[in-house]
C-alpha cells in the first residue's frame, strides 16, 4: 500500500515588516522550504512593508515530509540578502487543521542551531558481560547535511554522549555526505549502568577559527537498547530544540493558507468496483433523471471541495477514455434542469467545475500557443493604460504631447488605441486557432451546443447555444488567463501594477466578447464605452469561429485510456537552459555551461542552439532514471539540475542543466519527472555532486560508478494541469469524499432528495418519507412548487426503490473500501509494533 502526501500552500500577504534598507523600507520576497529543500520563491515586492503576493503551490510528495518553512527575505542588489524572519510549521500542526490553516502568523527569528537537516546512518549495540557493560556505536555515514561553510559544504564529525562520557569520529573535510564507517565505544560501568536517560549523537561542522557549528542530533533512550540490544538504520537529525522567539510581532507577520492531504493508496483491485460504478453511470444512463453514483456524489460534495472533486473526476474519466461522455452526461443534466437560459451554467455546479478543469487538463498547451506571444508583448511594453476617469493619474504616464504634460483626454485616447490594438491581436489569434484546439474540447463543445439547442429551440433563444460555449471558452478560460497569467503559467512572475491594470481592462473586454456584447451599456462601467464598437464588431466573427470549432467528427476523438492529458508529440515545456559541456575546462567549471534551447514532450527531451535551429539533439524520456538537483559546490553555480539516463547497455549518463532561478528549476524538475513517472528502473539514489578530480564532489568517493549518496525524489512534483493520471490516487479522493458524506447516501426513513436528484426541482427542502416496514397504499406524486402549470409527476415508491438500489450499491463499495483501509492500517500497526523506533 502506497502513501501519497499532497501539500497546498498559498502565501497571501505580509504586514508590518521591519525596514531593512536605508530608505526606510524593504524589498521582501519569500522562500519556501520543505525539509530544508527550496520548493518555491515568490516575486520581490519592491519598497513595501505590507506586500501582497497571492502566490499558491501544490506539492505532491509520496514520502511525506516533516517541516514546512517560510522565510521572508529582503533583496539587496549589493551583497547578501537579509533574512527578516521565518514561520516554521510541522507536519503535525498542519495535519491537525482538518479544513486547512488560514491565518496571520508572526515571524520568528532565524536561529542557526534550528536550521538543521539530513540523516545519519548508525548501528548501536549494547554489550553486557559479567564484568563489563559497554555501548558500541558504529557511525557509518550521513547525508544531506546543512552547508555551513562558504564553499556550500561542511567539515562534519560525530560525537556520542552518555552522561559524562563522550567519543568522537574523525573530521571529514568539504562534504555534506560524509562516510566515516568508524566504531566508537563507551564503557557504561564508568557512568553507572541504568535504563534511564538517553544516548545522544551530535553532528558538528568543524571550524579552524571560532566555535564549531551545530548540524543536528539524535537522542536514543537507553530503555530501547535494553529491550533491543542492536539498533541500526537511518535517523533524522533534529535541532537543539531552542524555544522560538516571535519577537513580540516586531518582525511582522504573514498571512498563509496551508492544507495537507495524506492518503494511503490501496492496490488497484480495491478501487475497481468504485471505478466500475462511475463508468456505468456514464455509459448506460437510461434517462437524464436516472439516479446514479454521480448524482449522489454531487449531493455530498461541499462548495469548497467541488473544484477538487471535479478535477479528480475529469482525470478518472480521462484515464478511462470516457471524458467526453462524462461531460456530456453532466452537461445534459445541467441543461435539462435549467428553465431560464439566462442562468445556464451560472452556478458552481459539478458540471460547471468539471468543464473548467477539463479545459485546463487538455487545453493549457493550446492556451499557451494562442496567448503567450501577446501576453509577453504586453509585459515588455509596460504601457500606462487607463479608461476610468476616477483612476487616471497624469503623473504616472509618460509624456504623450510635446507641448507638455498629457491631458486626461490624451491619456484616454491613447489608452483606447492601445487596448483596441491588444484586443484585436487577441481576437485574431483566437479566431484563427480552430485547428490548434484539442479535438476533445471541440467534441465536448459540439455536444454542449446540441444539448442547449434541443432544450431551447425557440427563435428568441438563438444565441443561447453560442453563449453556452463562449461562457466556458472566453469567460472561464481565456479571460482568467489574461487577468492572471502567472496562475496559468504564462509568466513566471505576477504583473506589476501598471501591466496588471492593462490585463484587467483586456479581461473585461474579452468577457464582453464572450457574452456576445449582450450586456454592453447595462453596467456601471460606462467608461468602457469606447471599446464597445470593436466588441460588437467581433460578435459575428466569434459566432463564425464557434461554428467552425464544433464542425468536427465525433469519432475523431480516440476514446482509449491515456496516461497523460496531452498527446505524445505536444511540447509540454520549452525554453532556454544552460547545458554543461562535458569536456569543459576543469579549472573553470562555471564557464563550462552553454546556452541551449530545450523542448520537452512526453517522448523526448531535445535541445538545439536556438529555437529556429533545424538540427536537434535529444534523449528519450523512456531512458530517464533520475531527475534531481545538483549541489552548488559541484560547478560553483546555483539552480542546477541533472537528468540521469540509462543506455541499452546499462551505462548511466548524466546531463547537467542550469536554470535562471529556483522557480524555473522546480518547474523543469517537475515537468521531466511527470513525463518519466511511469518509467521502469528509476534509481533509488543519486549523487548530488559531480565527478571531478577523480572523486565525487558530494561524498568524496573515487569510484565513478559508486552508488549514489542521497535518496532520489523522482516522484516529488508540483501540482498543475500537466499532472499525470493516477487512477488509484484519484479513486481514493472520491472514496474519501463519499466516506465523509456516507450518512447522506445511506437509505434511511428520511431522505433529502436535493435538486440533483429530482427532475426539474430546484428546491432542496423536498423530502421523501419512506416507510421501512410497509409501503404506502397508494402512490403519491412530487410536483415542482415553483411551476404548478408544468407538473412533473414521479411515483414516490418507484423513486424510493431506485434511490435505495443505487445508494446501497454505492454505500457497499464505500464500506468495502473502509474495511480494506482498516485492515491495511492494522497490518501497519502490527509491523510497527514489531520494530522499536528510537524517535
Amino acid at each position: 500500500m502506497a502513501k501519497n502526501t499532497s501539500l497546498y500552500f498559498r502565501i497571501v500577504e505580509g504586514r508590518n515588516l521591519p525596514a531593512k534598507d536605508v530608505s526606510g523600507t524593504s524589498d521582501p520576497y519569500c522562500i519556501v522550504k520543505v525539509d530544508n529543500e527550496v520548493v518555491a520563491r515568490t516575486a520581490t515586492i519592491w519598497k513595501n512593508l505590507n506586500p501582497f503576493w497571492g502566490e499558491e503551490y501544490t506539492l505532491h510528495m509520496p514520502m511525506g515530509f516533516h517541516t514546512l518553512t517560510f522565510y521572508v527575505m529582503d533583496e539587496d542588489t549589493i551583497g547578501h540578502d537579509d533574512v527578516i524572519g521565518k514561520i516554521s510549521l510541522s507536519k503535525e500542526v498542519i495535519a491537525n487543521q482538518s479544513k486547512g490553516l488560514d491565518n496571520w502568523l508572526n515571524l520568528t527569528r532565524v536561529d542557526p542551531d534550528e536550521e538543521v537537516q539530513g540523516e545519519i546512518h548508525v548501528a548501536l549495540e549494547l554489550h553486557r558481560e559479567a564484568q563489563r557493560t559497554w555501548l558500541q556505536c558504529r557511525v557509518i555515514e550521513a547525508r544531506d547535511l546543512a552547508p555551513r561553510d562558504i564553499t556550500g559544504t561542511s567539515d562534519p564529525f560525530t560525537r556520542i554522549l552518555y552522561n559524562n562520557l563522550s567519543a568522537e569520529t574523525s573530521i571529514i573535510k568539504k562534504t555534506r555526505f560524509p562516510h566515516w564507517d568508524e566504531t566508537l565505544e563507551l564503557c557504561l560501568d564508568e557512568a553507572g549502568e541504568s535504563e534511564l536517560g538517553s544516548v545522544t549523537l551530535e553532528v558538528w561542522d568543524w571550524d579552524m577559527v571560532g566555535k564549531n557549528d551545530f548540524l543536528g542530533k539524535v537522542e536514543i533512550p537507553m530503555s530501547c537498547l535494553y529491550r533491543t540490544p542492536l539498533l541500526q538504520g537511518w535517523f533524522r537529525l533534529l535541532p537543539l530544540g531552542n524555544s522560538e522567539d516571535d519577537a513580540g510581532g516586531k518582525l511582522g507577520a504573514l498571512r498563509l493558507k496551508v492544507r495537507l492531504a495524506e492518503e494511503r493508496i490501496l492496490p488497484s483491485l480495491y478501487y475497481q468496483p468504485l471505478i466500475d460504478l462511475l463508468v456505468e453511470a456514464v455509459i448506460s444512463p437510461a434517462e437524464v433523471d436516472d439516479l446514479t453514483p454521480l448524482t449522489l456524489l454531487e449531493e455530498v460534495t461541499t462548495v469548497e471541495s467541488r473544484q477538487d472533486i471535479a478535477m479528480t473526476l475529469v482525470k478518472i474519466y480521462l484515464g478511462q477514455g470516457l471524458v467526453v461522455p462524462f461531460l456530456d452526461y453532466l452537461n445534459t443534466r445541467e441543461v435539462h434542469h435549467t428553465t431560464d437560459p439566462n442562468t445556464l451554467f451560472r452556478s458552481n455546479s459539478l458540471a460547471s467545475k468539471a468543464m473548467e478543469q477539463f479545459m485546463k487538463a487538455v487545453g493549457m498547451i493550446y492556451l499557451h500557443e494562442v496567448l503567450k506571444p501577446i501576453i509577453n508583448h504586453i509585459f515588455e511594453e509596460k504601457k500606462y493604460i487607463e479608461l476610468d476617469p476616477c483612476k487616471i493619474d497624469l503623473n504616472r504616464c509618460r509624456r504623450i504631447s510635446f507641448k507638455g504634460t498629457a491631458s486626461e483626454a490624451e491619456v484616454r485616447d491613447s489608452s483606447v488605441g492601445m487596448l483596441q490594438m491588444y484586443l484585436t491581436t487577441i481576437m485574431e489569434a483566437i479566431v484563427n486557432s480552430v485547428s490548434q484546439c484539442p479535438l476533445a474540447m471541440r467534441v465536448v463543445f459540439k455536444q454542449l451546443h446540441k444539448r442547449v439547442e434541443e432544450q431551447f429551440p425557440e427563435p428568441e433563444n438563438e444565441d443561447v447555444k453560442y453563449l453556452a460555449i463562449s461562457g466556458f471558452f472566453f469567460l472561464r478560460f481565456f479571460a482568467p488567463a489574461i487577468l492572471t497569467p502567472k496562475l496559468f503559467h504564462l509568466r513566471d512572475h505576477h504583473a506589476d501594477t501598471r501591466t496588471s491594470r492593462t490585463l484587467l481592462l483586456l479581461a473585461k473586454a474579452l468577457q464582453s466578447v464572450g457574452n456576445l456584447g449582450l450586456q454592453l451599456g447595462h453596467g456601471k462601467e460606462q467608461w468602457m464605452a469606447p471599446l464597445h464598437p470593436i466588441i460588437l464588431c467581433s460578435v459575428a466573427s466569434i459566432k463564425d469561429f464557434l461554428d467552425k470549432l464544433i464542425d468536427v467528427d465525433h469519432d475523431a476523438v480516440c476514446e482509449v485510456p491515456q496516461r497523460a492529458a496531452y498527446s505524445p508529440s505536444v511540447t509540454i515545456r520549452e525554453g532556454f537552459l544552460q547545458k554543461h559541456k562535458a569536456d569543459g575546462p576543469q579549472l573553470l567549471k562555471r564557464f563550462a555551461f552553454k546556452k541551449r534551447y530545450f523542448w520537452l514532450s512526453s517522448e523526448t527531451l531535445s535541445y538545439a542552439k536556438t529555437p529556429e535551429w533545424q538540427t536537434r539533439s535529444s534523449i528519450t524520456i523512456q531512458s530517464v532514471c533520475a531527475v534531481e538537483r545538483v549541489d552548488e559546490n559541484a560547478f560553483q553555480v546555483q539552480n542546477a539540475m541533472q537528468v540521469v539516463t540509462q543506455d541499452p547497455e546499462g551505462q548511466l549518463n548524466t546531463m547537467y542543466l542550469q536554470c535562471k532561478n529556483v522557480n524555473e528549476l522546480n518547474q523543469w524538475l517537475s515537468a521531466i519527472r511527470k513525463a518519466s513517472i511511469y518509467n521502469e528502473h528509476m534509481l533509488p539514489s543519486f549523487h548530488p555532486g559531480a565527478h571531478h578530480g577523480n572523486k565525487w564532489t558530494c561524498c568524496l568517493q573515487a569510484d565513478r560508478t559508486a552508488l549514489g549518496c542521497s535518496r532520489t525524489h523522482s516522484a516529488v512534483t508540483l501540482g498543475d494541469w500537466s499532472d499525470p493520471l493516477d487512477p488509484d490516487a484519484e479513486a481514493q479522493t472520491i472514496y474519501k469524499e463519499l466516506l465523509q458524506g456516507k450518512d447522506k447516501i445511506s437509505p434511511k426513513p428520511h431522505i433529502d432528495f436535493g435538486s440533483t436528484l429530482w427532475p426539474g426541482s430546484r428546491n432542496r427542502k423536498q423530502y421523501l418519507e419512506r416507510q421501512e416496514t410497509e409501503a404506502p397504499e397508494q402512490e403519491e406524486t412530487v410536483v415542482e412548487p415553483n411551476k404548478p402549470s408544468d407538473r412533473v409527476e414521479v411515483p414516490m415508491l418507484e423513486r424510493s426503490e431506485r434511490f435505495c438500489a443505487v445508494a446501497s450499491r454505492l454505500l457497499n463499495v464505500v464500506l468495502d473500501l473502509e474495511r480494506a483501509h482498516t485492515s491495511f492500517q492494522r497490518k501497519e500497526r502490527e509491523e510497527a509494533n514489531s520494530l522499536i523506533l528510537p524517535q
